[in-house]
């Protein structure tokens, strides 16, 4: 008996516009937007906290991908930009009184050793290389004690900056890769469709999950083309289901196809008789979730164009 309650419902609504052929009738299935959720990381899946049929919100943690590789990456970068922040901070700041003190005793020793050596030489008790040798130690502790006492050149200091700077880029990437192996829900809606178990191995930007939208849902119907020039864009509709007959859902024709194609073999017209038709969108709010994608569906369009010979 429910079955037949929405066909009886439809000619009740066609009879109450006075038999002018103003009401536009047809049928067709409930279908809805998809989102499909990829990952934007590789790995093995640790953890799944949907199914198919769960709701979800946005924001909602749908998988975890495994993140521990990335933890001891993030660590170990974390430590090289502590480290380039400190020479950093060096460079800018310069040396400190103990340290340029110590460096100034190193190049007196360092300079007294050279003129002891040089007088060695000299008298030929040691050889030209350790003479050589003795020779850089000193260079090197001049240049040690000058760079301590004078402070570093501008182009050290870029560069000190520079190296914290990609050390700091470095740890942001490896945050947003361990921040990114938690597989967030986009859009609120539904699971629909799973097609991957924890265990598994992904690669990014591999199809996981599908969610369709819910909250606006549209039903797709063909009309012939008597009927196409009684349709116009953001045209009211009631549509029904078998489940609640007595409820219109209302909605509105979002699009008008404006090539002819063959009925498709699923769907019943109104004019049996034709064989071309023009595809027709119904966009209807679906605010409580009611309509389901799959769900048949029968839907009346009012016109307010009268047909021929009125």
């Amino acid at each position: 008996m429910k079955s037949i309650i929405p066909f009886l419902i439809l000619l009740f609504l066609l009879s109450c516009s006075d038999n002018d052929g103003k009401n536009i009738s047809a049928s067709g299935t409930i279908e809805t937007k998809e989102v499909t959720v990829a990952a934007k990381v590789g790995g093995q899946v640790v953890r799944i906290f949907v199914d198919e049929g769960k709701d979800v919100q946005i924001g909602d943690t749908l998988l975890l991908i495994d993140k521990s590789d990335l933890e001891i990456q993030y660590d170990q970068a974390k430590a090289n930009a502590d480290a380039s922040d400190a020479q950093h901070k060096l460079t800018i700041q310069g040396a400190r009184q103990e340290d340029i003190a110590q460096a100034e005793a190193t190049l007196q020793n360092a300079e007294s050793d050279l003129n002891r050596n040089e007088q060695l030489f000299k008298e030929g008790s040691i050889a030209q290389k350790q003479l050589d040798d003795i020779r850089t130690r000193f260079i090197l502790a001049k240049q040690t004690y000058d760079k301590a006492k004078n402070g570093s050149r501008p182009e050290e200091i870029d560069a000190a900056r520079a190296r914290f700077e990609q050390a700091t880029a470095q740890v942001r990437a490896i945050k947003k890769k361990i921040n990114d192996s938690y597989v967030t829900a986009p859009v609120a809606g539904i699971i629909t469709q799973k097609s991957i178990e924890e265990g598994e191995m992904i690669m990014p930007n591999a199809s996981l999950l599908r969610i369709s939208r819910l909250n606006q849902v549209y039903l797709n119907i063909y009309i012939s083309e008597v009927e196409l020039s009684r349709v116009k864009l953001g045209q009211e509709a009631k549509v029904y289901i078998d489940g609640e007959p007595q409820k219109a859902f209302s909605g509105k024709v979002t699009y008008i196809s404006s090539i002819a194609e063959f009925t498709p073999k699923n769907v019943q017209t109104k004019e049996d008789r034709t064989k071309l038709v023009f595809g027709v969108k119904i966009n209807i709010p679906n605010p409580d979730g009611i309509l389901k994608p799959g769900m048949p569906a029968d839907a009346i369009i009012v016109s307010s164009v009268s047909s021929p010979g009125n």
